[in-house]
C-alpha cells in the first residue's frame, strides 16, 4: 500500500504547491481511509487498493489545487496539516 500513497502524494504535490511532502501523504492516508471506510460502512463489496487508488487519484484532480484551504474551514483537522517549514517540498 505504500507504494499507492507515494504515487498519489508525489500527484498531489504537482497539484497543490502549498503543502509538504508529509502533509501530502498525510492527505493521501485521510482520502484513502475515508473512502474504504465509507465503502465498508455503506455495505460495498471492496474492490481492492486499486480502486481505492483510482478513486483518490480523481479526487486529488479534482480538489488537489485546494486541499489546503480545507484546514482554515474544518479546524479539527487542523494538527493533521501543522506546516513544518523546513519540511516544504
Amino acid at each position: 500500500m505504500n507504494d499507492y500513497h507515494e504515487r498519489l502524494a508525489h500527484l498531489l504535490l504537482k497539484k497543490n504547491e502549498h503543502i509538504s511532502y508529509g502533509q501530502a501523504l498525510t492527505w493521501v492516508e485521510l482520502l484513502w481511509d475515508d473512502f474504504e471506510t465509507t465503502s465498508a460502512k455503506a455495505g460495498r463489496e471492496y474492490l481492492g487498493s486499486e480502486m481505492t487508488e483510482k478513486i483518490v487519484r480523481q479526487w486529488i484532480q479534482q480538489y488537489g489545487e485546494s486541499l489546503h484551504e480545507f484546514v482554515a474551514t474544518n479546524p479539527k483537522y487542523k494538527h493533521f496539516m501543522e506546516q513544518d517549514e523546513k519540511k516544504l517540498h
